[in-house]
């Protein structure tokens, strides 16, 4: 296992049901960004990083070939919790390693 060190991005990990609900939650954030509706939006790895809230790098499969890579910050309970994607790459493939970015 890695060190992580604080603020440092954990490893990838396979998606939870955590992280299925975060994307189920963000995922018209999504669309709106990228001008198009997903059928499919399956999280299937992502990375998590502590900052005053959490920052989530997220592998989705969108359908077909089409996969992203979302950016998604989650604000502290005490600051309502609320979810903002910050960033959406598309033109992924399943084997892309996630790299913040």
């Amino acid at each position: 296992m890695t060190d992580v060190y604080p603020g440092g991005w954990s490893e990838t990990e396979p998606a939870t049901e955590e992280i299925q609900r975060i994307c189920d939650e963000v995922k018209g954030q999504v669309e709106e960004r990228t001008n198009t509706k997903y059928g499919i939006f399956r999280a299937l790895q992502y990375r998590s990083q502590v900052v005053e809230g959490t920052n989530y790098l997220i592998k989705i499969h969108a359908g077909g070939f089409t996969y992203l890579h979302v950016m998604v910050f989650e604000a502290l309970p005490c600051d309502g919790g609320k979810k903002l994607v910050t960033g959406v790459q598309q033109g992924h493939t399943r084997q892309d390693d996630l790299k913040p970015f």
